[in-house]
């Protein structure tokens, strides 16, 4: 890619920023913002945008996941153009935004996955859920697991409620960035054991009502467990602020 002359650079910048616009190379060595689309943040105009382009869009909340998909069953004259084609058993299916479609005559129908299908990139927003020590993603009533032989996520049975440890959402303005190229399955490991460090020091547990401690020491406990998922990150090579 070209760069700007150094020169020309600084006074296209200072133009441009006088008229109140950023160029996209401006900001191209500032630390990125590596965390993801949050999935377990609370409905917001993204979200109400997904509800108006599914129409009867349903609202998936399990999870603290809180996104919109259309809902099972439902039919349409076409899919997006960057939908990923998955065969599997003589059936080809369609995969965009975390939905899944197959051909219904010169339609496609809404439908979910079967159980056994692979697929090599997960939905673009999920939530990682922790099952007996091992990393499941959940989106939209479908949970998948890594597997490590195809290099690819297996659309797997869902598990028990009793075995999941779905993590909160992240807390408010903890933004973290992996400095080391941690891949993603290091970083849903990394914060799990972060996240069961912190309440071992602090003894409040988010996933747990009121945190499992007084409500006179919510708040406190709260900011303990804050500050030792933050320092527990930073040791492990993430810029947490």
């Amino acid at each position: 890619m070209l760069k700007p002359h150094p020169s020309l650079a600084g006074l296209a910048l200072a133009i441009l920023m006088a008229a109140g616009i950023s160029p996209a190379w401006a900001d191209r060595d500032r630390e990125p913002d590596f965390r993801r689309p949050n999935p377990s943040a609370q409905p917001d105009r993204r979200h109400e945008q997904d509800r108006r382009d599914y129409g009867r869009g349903e609202l998936d909340s399990r999870y603290f996941h809180n996104r919109y998909y259309p809902p099972r069953g439902m039919t349409v004259d076409s899919i997006p153009h960057n939908h990923v084609v998955v065969p599997y058993r003589d059936t080809r299916y369609y995969f965009h935004g975390g939905v899944w479609y197959r051909p219904s005559g010169p339609r496609f129908v809404v439908v979910a996955p079967p159980i056994g299908l692979s697929i090599s990139l997960l939905p673009p927003y999920y939530t990682t859920l922790w099952v007996g020590g091992a990393p499941y993603y959940y989106a939209d009533g479908v949970y998948y697991a890594w597997r490590p032989a195809d290099r690819s996520y297996v659309v797997v049975d869902p598990p028990r409620d009793a075995d999941v440890v779905a993590l909160p959402p992240e807390p408010e303005q903890l933004f973290i960035y992996p400095r080391q190229g941690q891949n993603e399955q290091q970083q849903a490991k990394d914060r799990y054991e972060c996240h069961r460090w912190a309440v071992d020091q602090t003894d409040f547990d988010p996933t747990q009502a009121g945190g499992g401690v007084p409500p006179s020491e919510t708040a406190g406990k709260r900011a303990d467990y804050q500050r030792a998922t933050k320092a527990c990150l930073e040791a492990r090579g993430y810029s947490a602020r």
